[in-house]
């Protein structure tokens, strides 16, 4: 699954737990009708791929989502969500990528070919 957007928080690594588990955050506003700012997480070896992106770029990053229960004091079971992210890649360089790969392919958009007999 993917989410597209603009970077609006990017956090520094913090190690979490007392494995030293490593975990960073990033806040992605989805590109859709209602824009929604969605947290989500790189653990591990994943935090590293926010290094290159800096707030108000616009990128793709590939998700997991992730679910867990966990019992209170009390008993009662609480479940919790989180999106973890495993890859991420700049929309401007891939639409960027894709415009010169047509032009390099000859390709003419149809509006611009004035040949067309209709």
């Amino acid at each position: 699954m993917n989410l597209k957007g603009t970077l609006k928080v990017i956090e520094p690594t913090k190690e979490v737990g007392k494995n030293g588990l490593k975990k960073r955050e990033a806040v992605l506003t989805t590109d859709e009708q209602y824009p929604q700012d969605v947290l989500i997480e790189f653990i591990g070896d994943k935090c590293a791929l926010l290094d290159k992106y800096k707030v108000g770029n616009t990128v793709d990053i590939s998700i997991n989502i992730r679910g867990r229960m966990w019992t209170d004091p009390q008993g009662v079971d609480k479940y919790f969500n989180s999106i973890q992210g495993w890859r991420i890649q700049s929309v401007e360089s891939s639409q960027a990528v894709e415009s010169l790969a047509q032009q390099q392919a000859g390709g003419i958009p149809e509006e611009d070919n004035d040949d067309l007999p209709f």
